[in-house]
């Protein structure tokens, strides 16, 4: 009986002990393969506009897609084939099955086919530059699936926070591993920099960590956020999974979108998404430039099409490499690069004016003092359905300046109605020559604008005269006035108003005009000079853009000097008038 008793104790420890281990393995499998979330987040890639990538130059000069992928079945399977199917997958980076992990699966396989038949196009050019960067610093090549759940495969996608690239690198975080983003050039977008730098990294981030899922974790949302999830989980916790619950909302769905993004870029074909197939394959090279050079140079010296250029050089924002001040990697199809070296001097030349940065700007030393303004009178009869506002805006000006004009106390308008419009356009002043009183020219200009008027004669659009679309307030101080009217397509209104009339001249000041007129108008061809007396801080430069039309060669040589000599405080030189 004892023996009996003992046998039967001893089969129910082993029971126990047994029943345990059970248990505790279940338990390490709820951490991973068990877990449940009813609040997945999923990544900004799966709202990218596949429409959109449909139309990347890539996809379709380079491949073969399938245009029937989201009319075709699914090919669901079950949980257990998902496991055996990920069990198989030769990597490093441990791949459990979960729901969560289901669910991203089941968005890539059912609802997003259409996207995942994109990034398999994509991929044909953009895995071989991933896998060169994981190899070099010795990573598991699996990562090379990151830029799956981080962009899509689209080097120009810009996320709700600002991170932007391939790796989706942050500003911030991007500067940090010696990317260099500016206004011309965001290396976030350069395949070829971008992947070294995550690599990079992804290396440090395992240094840390010691745990690829932790690692993975720590490069979406950041190593502070995963070591705070880490103290707050305690017990020394090391794994992605035993922390899950204490990660940001959105990080908790990162590592499983990484192992459906592995699953569905390997079993693509089991769900029957057909791989993507090149029509011909795109061999790149790449070439260092040390000028400044726009991309439409090169396409149009190369005869490549600017959208090849733009898409395997996507970190070129403006389509301007700054070559000038740092060098930087052009890639373009490998037969091309020896062309680039060998046109690099007439791509430069290519409509060089039409690219070229100024170095040197001169401002306009005064507002005005080379033009004058002047009060242009037009005649507008009024069409049928045109209303105050249209004619407005056909003339430039605002609808209570025409109200004002015209004395009109609201804005009805009839078909036939003649109204008048106050324009004002910029005209050169004239030049005053020497001898000539400021009175003189005034009455000059008064006088001609008095002939205009007399002879009711149309302001030449092709002339030096250029409109100003601007109304100008009534306080706007206009000199050598004239007024002018226009009709439009009938005669002329006579202006009769004390406000429209030039102004008159007296007989002795016109008697002065004839007889400086005579006198400054002499057949000896005998140049007239006017002194200038040099004054601090004046170059030949600014000085001749104080006199019109007068230009430093006609002072050098009027003065006898060179554009290099030194002109000195005092210093009195001849400055011709033209």
């Amino acid at each position: 009986m004892t023996e009996y008793l003992k046998r039967i104790i001893s089969i129910s420890l082993c029971s126990t002990l047994a029943l345990s281990i059970c248990i505790n393995a279940d338990n390490i499998l709820s951490l991973k393969e068990s877990i449940k979330d009813s609040n997945i987040i999923y990544p900004e890639s799966f709202e990218t506009n596949t429409d959109e990538m449909l139309k990347n130059w890539y996809l379709n000069n380079y491949t073969l897609l399938d245009n029937k992928v989201e009319s075709r079945d699914d090919g669901s399977v079950s949980d257990s084939e998902y496991i055996r199917r990920l069990k198989s997958l030769p990597t490093e980076i441990e791949m459990p099955f979960n729901s969560v992990v289901r669910s991203y699966i089941n968005m890539y396989v059912q609802k997003r086919r259409t996207l995942v038949e994109t990034m398999l196009g994509m991929s044909l050019y953009y895995m071989p530059i991933f896998e060169h960067s994981l190899e070099k610093y010795g990573l598991p090549l699996e990562l090379k699936y990151l830029p799956v759940i981080e962009s899509a495969l689209n080097p120009n996608a810009v996320s709700k926070a600002g991170a932007a690239g391939l790796w989706q690198f942050m500003v911030g975080t991007a500067k940090g591993v010696g990317l260099n983003v500016n206004t011309l050039v965001d290396e976030r977008r350069d395949p070829y920099r971008a992947s070294d730098a995550a690599a990079r990294f992804l290396k440090e981030l395992y240094g840390i960590y010691g745990d690829w899922s932790l690692a993975i974790a720590a490069y979406n949302c950041g190593p502070g956020n995963v070591n705070k999830a880490l103290r707050r989980a305690g017990d020394g916790k090391k794994d992605f999974w035993e922390i899950y619950a204490f990660l940001p909302a959105e990080t908790r769905g990162y590592v499983p979108a990484f192992i459906a993004a592995n699953y569905v870029m390997t079993y693509f074909n089991r769900h029957n998404i057909s791989p993507a197939l090149a029509r011909r394959p795109l061999i790149t090279d790449t070439v260092q430039v040390n000028r400044r050079v726009n991309l439409n140079q090169i396409a149009g010296v190369l005869a490549l099409p600017i959208e090849e250029i733009r898409i395997l050089n996507p970190h070129f924002r403006k389509d301007i490499i700054p070559g000038d001040s740092r060098s930087y990697t052009l890639t373009l199809p490998s037969q091309q690069i020896l062309a680039y070296i060998m046109s690099e001097d007439s791509i430069i030349a290519y409509n060089a004016e039409q690219y070229a940065q100024r170095g040197v700007v001169e401002p306009v030393s005064e507002i005005g003092a080379m033009e004058d303004m002047k009060l242009v009178v037009k005649t507008h009869i009024v069409k049928r359905g045109e209303t105050l506002k249209s004619i407005a805006n056909r003339y430039g000006v605002s609808t209570t300046s025409i109200k004002k004009t015209n004395k009109l106390k609201n804005n009805k308008i009839k078909s036939g109605q003649r109204l008048k419009i106050n324009t004002y356009q910029r005209v050169k002043k004239p030049a005053v020559k020497q001898g000539v009183s400021k009175q003189t020219v005034d009455s000059e200009s008064s006088g001609v604008a008095e002939q205009n008027q007399k002879t009711n004669s149309e302001v030449d659009t092709t002339s030096s005269i250029t409109t100003v679309n601007a109304e100008i307030s009534d306080s706007t101080s206009i000199t050598n006035e004239s007024i002018i009217e226009e009709g439009s397509g009938s005669e002329l209104e006579d202006l009769t108003t004390e406000e429209t009339k030039p102004k008159k001249v007296t007989e002795a000041v016109k008697q002065e005009n004839k007889t400086t007129t005579k006198t400054t108008t002499q057949k000896n061809n005998t140049p007239q000079y006017k002194i200038h007396k040099v004054v601090k801080g004046e170059s030949l430069g600014k000085i001749a853009r104080k006199y019109p039309r007068v230009t430093i060669d006609d002072i050098t040589k009027a003065n006898g000097i060179k554009r290099t000599d030194k002109i000195k405080i005092g210093q009195r030189l001849k400055i011709p008038v033209k």
